[in-house]
C-alpha cells in the first residue's frame, strides 16, 4: 500500500479504511476461488488418503443465502468451516431456481440457471466476510477509543486470523446438456463463476433423469470419457490446473443405452460395454428381418433387443459389473478424480464391495456419496438391523415385522429402533473408512427442511398460536442459539452501509445504526 505521511490520501481517505476495505474483499473475482478452491479439496484429499477418518461433508444449497447460512452455523459451532463444502444440486435447480417453474430432474432447465447460482452462492459466502471482517474493524476502533490495548492486541490478532467463508463449491453439471462441445462451454462459465468441482454423470444428455427414477439410459464409455476431457479442458484453458472432476456412474439402476458403441479391437471400451446387451439368437428358428441390428459375439449372431424407441436394453442384474467398468473407465481413461456410484439403497456393504473391486485396479480410488433424501432411511436401516439380527440368530421372523409398518413410531425406542438409529449416526463414517468416501452429502436437505419449517410455523401462525408459534418455533430459537440471522438488518449488511457512509463523510454520515434502530433489542441477544 502507498504511504502516506498523515495516514491519509490527499482526498481525505483514511489509510485504515483502505486497509479494512481490502481485507474484507477476500477474493478479487470468482475465477480466483475457484483457483483458491481446488487447492482446498486436493489437500484435503490428501489428508483423506492418509486419514480415512477426515471425511469432507456438504449440504446441497438452493440459494445463497442458504449456503451463507450453513457456513455460518458451522463456523459459530466449530469454530472453522474446515473440510466443510457446498453441494449445488442440478434437481433443486430444476425444482426450485429456474425461470420455467417447478419442473423435474431432467435437464430441462435453461443450464445458465445452474451458472447464476454459483455466482450468488459465492457472493453470499463473500459478504458474510465483508459482514464479518467490518464487526472486526468495529471492535478494533471501540478498542482504540477506549485505550485498552488488550482488546486492541484480541481485535488485531481476530483481523489477521481471519478465515473466509468461501469453501469449495461441487457443482452438478448433469449430464453435459448437450454434446461434449457443449458440456466444455457450460464448464466454462461454472469455472468462471468459481465452481471448483464439477460432477457429471453418463446419462444421455437429451433423455437425461433423476438417479433416483427409472428409465435411465447411459453413454457409451467413450462417451463419457470425451466429456471428462471436455471438463479437464475448460479448468486448464482458465488455469484451474487443479480443478477436480466427479464422475457419476447411474448404471446401477439404468437397464437402457441409446446407441451401441462400434468396437475396434478385442477387448476395447466398446466390447466390454457391448458385451452386456440383453440379445437373442438369430437362427433358422429366429431369421433376421429387413432393417435389423445384428452382433458378432463368440463366433454367433446374435439380435440385441431394442425397444420400440430404439433404445436397446441390457442383460438383467448386470448393474454392479457395468458400474465398477465404467469407474475404472473414468479414473484410468477419463482422468476423472473422483467417483459417484448412484444407489438404490443406502447399504454399506454393497458400496464396500463395489469399491473394493474398483481398487484392485486403481488403488486410491475415492468417492463423492450422496446421503439422499429419496432413501426412506428409517425404514432401509432398521430392515438391515432385521435382517442381520435374524441371520445372527439374535431375533426370530416374529420378533419384528417386515415392510413399512417398521416405520411406526412404536419402534423407536426399541432395540432394534436404537440399534438402526446408531448406525445413522455412524453411516458416514462407515462408508469414508471401509467404502473410500471422501466427501459424503446430501443432495437436497434445504428444499426439506424450507417445506417442514414452512410447514410447522403455518400450521401454528394460522392456528391458535398466532404470534406465539413465530416467536417460540423461530425467534426465541435464534437468540438461544446464537443465530447472527435474527439481527436481519445487520445480517444483510446494514452496518456496512454506515461504515462506508462513515469512511466518505464523517461525521455528515447518515446512518441506519443509530438509537432507533430496532435491531439494538437484539444486543443481549
Amino acid at each position: 500500500m502507498r504511504r502516506y505521511p498523515q495516514g491519509e490520501t490527499p482526498g481525505g481517505v483514511s489509510i485504515d479504511d483502505i486497509a479494512q476495505l481490502r481485507l474484507q474483499n477476500t477474493f478479487d473475482t470468482h475465477l480466483d476461488i475457484a483457483r483458491e478452491m481446488a487447492k482446498v479439496m486436493r489437500a484435503d484429499m490428501a489428508a483423506y488418503d492418509a486419514d480415512p477418518s477426515r471425511f469432507t461433508q456438504s449440504l446441497g444449497c438452493w440459494s445463497g443465502f442458504h449456503a451463507q447460512q450453513m457456513i455460518k452455523a458451522v463456523k459459530r459451532q466449530r469454530g472453522t468451516a474446515k473440510g466443510v463444502y457446498v453441494y449445488l444440486s442440478g434437481w433443486m435447480v430444476a425444482g426450485l431456481r429456474n425461470r420455467w417453474g417447478h419442473l423435474p430432474d431432467q435437464s430441462m432447465h435453461e443450464k445458465t440457471a445452474v451458472v447464476d447460482l454459483v455466482e450468488e452462492i459465492y457472493t453470499s459466502l463473500r459478504q458474510a466476510d465483508e459482514v464479518a471482517m467490518n464487526d472486526l474493524f468495529k471492535a478494533l476502533s471501540a478498542a482504540r477509543e477506549a485505550g485498552n490495548q488488550q482488546a486492541e492486541a484480541e481485535a488485531i490478532a481476530a483481523i489477521d486470523g481471519f478465515e473466509t467463508h468461501v469453501v469449495p463449491i461441487i457443482a452438478d453439471i448433469d449430464a453435459g446438456f448437450g454434446n461434449e462441445h457443449a458440456t466444455y462451454l457450460l464448464a466454462k462459465e461454472l469455472i468462471k463463476a468459481g465452481a471448483c468441482c464439477l460432477q457429471i454423470e453418463n446419462q444421455v444428455s437429451d433423455a437425461k433423469q433423476c438417479g433416483h427414477q427409472d428409465g435411465k439410459v447411459t453413454v457409451p464409455r467413450e462417451d463419457f470419457i470425451e466429456k471428462l476431457r471436455a471438463c479437464r479442458l475448460a479448468f486448464e484453458e482458465l488455469g484451474v490446473e487443479e480443478g477436480v472432476i466427479v464422475a457419476r456412474t447411474d448404471s446401477l439402476g439404468a437397464g437402457l443405452t441409446q446407441k451401441v458403441p462400434v468396437s475396434q479391437s478385442p477387448g476395447d471400451l466398446a466390447t466390454d460395454y457391448i458385451k452386456w446387451l440383453k440379445t437373442e439368437p438369430v437362427n433358422a428358428d429366429n431369421p433376421a428381418r429387413d432393417g435389423e441390428l445384428l452382433l458378432a459375439q463368440d463366433g454367433k449372431t446374435v439380435r440385441p433387443v431394442r425397444l420400440a424407441n430404439g433404445l436397446f436394453a441390457f442383460k438383467e442384474n448386470t448393474g454392479r459389473e457395468r458400474v465398477i467398468e465404467d469407474c475404472i473407465a473414468s479414473l484410468s481413461q477419463g482422468g476423472a478424480d473422483l467417483l459417484w456410484i448412484e444407489t438404490a439403497t443406502p447399504d454399506v456393504s454393497e458400496i464396500t464391495s463395489m469399491v473394493a473391486e474398483i481398487r484392485k485396479v486403481v488403488p486410491d480410488a475415492k468417492l463423492t456419496y450422496n446421503n439422499s433424501p429419496s432413501f426412506n432411511w428409517t425404514l432401509n436401516l432398521r430392515k438391515q438391523v432385521r435382517a442381520d439380527w435374524i441371520a445372527q440368530g439374535k431375533i426370530g421372523e416374529d420378533s419384528y415385522p417386515d415392510g413399512t409398518r417398521l416405520m411406526s413410531p412404536e419402534f423407536d425406542d426399541t432395540d432394534l429402533g436404537l440399534e438402526a438409529d446408531e448406525r445413522l449416526q455412524n453411516f458416514q463414517s462407515e462408508i469414508a473408512t471401509r467404502a473410500g468416501v471422501f466427501h459424503n452429502l446430501i443432495t437436497l436437505p434445504t428444499f426439506h427442511l424450507t417445506a417442514k419449517g414452512m410447514d410447522e410455523l403455518s400450521n401454528g401462525y394460522f392456528g391458535r398460536e398466532r404470534m406465539l408459534a413465530y416467536v417460540r418455533n423461530v425467534q426465541r430459537e435464534e437468540i438461544r442459539r446464537g443465530v447472527s440471522a435474527v439481527k436481519h438488518q445487520h445480517e444483510v449488511g446494514s452496518d456496512l452501509g454506515d461504515a462506508f457512509k462513515e469512511m466518505v463523510g464523517g461525521e455528515r454520515a447518515l446512518k441506519a445504526g443509530g438509537a432507533k434502530n430496532t435491531m439494538n433489542q437484539f444486543e443481549a441477544a
